[in-house]
């Protein structure tokens, strides 16, 4: 015997399987519950992801997410300026900011094909240590020397952070604990 399906429900769940981490269990647990036991926190959700779609943007200085222009590290005037943290995303920065072992500035670079080179001189400046962040992977060690290459003569101190994550593991699915160490121990390249 086939079961009934509902169109709406059924798109709901395909939408909800669409994120990262979520298996077709999980989706239809979130939809039923959305749309079932707590429409008022379906909304709430609703209007939270409108209102993030449209209002978050890229900082124009470090690629950081941002409401304004400038994220908040980048015109927070307390932040060590001479340490600027390479990293491949914006959830990067949220996780080593949890960790409370970095103050200074951050830069995102995906991939080395969507590096603006004039834009990364223009983070540099000022800037003494260029810590990278990145999982490390052949691909992440290439980056690394790209970078590194590009930015010669600039008089600048490289370091990476130490060993200790995993390969092939996200920042995002370090422990706090393991990435503290990490940037505390991270070094010169």
């Amino acid at each position: 015997m086939k079961h009934a399906k509902i169109e709406v429900f059924e798109n709901l769940v395909e939408a909800f399987a669409s994120f990262p981490s979520i298996g077709k269990k999980s989706a239809v647990r979130l939809a039923y519950h959305a749309v079932m036991e707590d429409g008022f926190l379906a909304m709430k959700l609703a209007h939270a992801l409108e209102t993030g779609v449209n209002r978050i943007q890229k900082c124009s200085k470090c690629h950081n997410m941002s409401e304004d222009e400038l994220c908040s590290i980048c015109s927070d005037s307390y932040r060590d300026s001479s340490k600027l943290c390479i990293v491949q995303s914006a959830k990067d920065i949220l996780t080593i900011e949890e960790s409370g072992e970095f103050n200074g500035v951050y830069y995102v670079v995906s991939e080395v094909r969507d590096l603006d080179e004039s834009h990364l001189f223009y983070a540099v400046g000022g800037v003494s240590e260029v810590i990278f962040a990145f999982p490390p992977s052949i691909a992440t060690d290439t980056m690394i020397l790209y970078i590194e290459d590009k930015l010669q003569g600039l008089n600048l101190h490289f370091t990476k952070i130490a060993q200790g994550v995993p390969t092939g593991v996200e920042l995002e699915n370090i422990d706090t604990v393991s990435l503290s160490r990490a940037l505390e121990a991270r070094v010169r390249i």
